[in-house]
């Protein structure tokens, strides 16, 4: 792999993670966005190449064996979610910055492999009880599901002094603001 920049965001589900990605590539061209692989099927509306690259189990637990992946995870059992080496090349070929949306634990993957090359930024609600008045919002939990989100989000907030930088999503503008401007100073070093 050649010396490309890579931007990590990674945040608790609810955050408003996509969001600020979203208004990340909508503000710098020079960024363009890392495809994960999952071993898990598409969902209605989602398509091969665009939302993930669909791998099957087998073939995702060769590709783990050959060394194709930046990192992956086995989050539910034979349930996996990677970031393809193949997909950080095509990126950089084109001279263009890698952005990732990823969860938390594979954010400081990302960071630990990638090293200097790469910055990482946390997105941090208010607090557990703003991100629960969120979720709620949305009208997608059940009672039991939204218990296990809290709990996962408070134990990923544990980690987010191991990012380089903690974007508080309180006010959305002033959030994307925060943002523009970490990602910017990064971009143009």
């Amino acid at each position: 792999m050649n010396n490309g920049k890579v931007v990590i965001v990674s945040a608790p589900s609810g955050s408003g993670k996509t969001t600020l990605v979203k208004y990340l590539l909508q503000n710098f061209p020079e960024l363009e966005f890392s495809i994960s692989a999952t071993s898990r099927k598409p969902r209605p509306n989602e398509q091969n190449g665009i939302d993930y690259f669909f791998i099957n189990t087998d073939e995702f637990k060769l590709k783990i064996e050959q060394g194709e992946f930046v990192e992956y995870e086995e989050v539910y059992p034979d349930c996996y979610y990677g970031t393809l080496k193949s997909e950080i090349e095509r990126i950089w070929k084109k001279g263009k910055v890698v952005l990732f949306d990823v969860d938390v634990k594979g954010g400081i993957n990302l960071k630990n492999f990638f090293k200097q090359q790469a910055i990482s930024v946390f997105i941090s609600p208010p607090s557990i009880k703003t991100l629960e008045e969120r979720l709620r919002l949305r009208g997608t939990e059940t009672e039991e599901t939204l218990k296990v989100r809290l709990e996962k989000a408070s134990y990923e907030m544990t980690f987010k002094n191991r990012f380089d930088y903690i974007v508080v999503n309180d006010i959305l503008d002033k959030a994307k603001d925060e943002i523009i401007k970490i990602v910017g100073e990064w971009i143009n070093k």
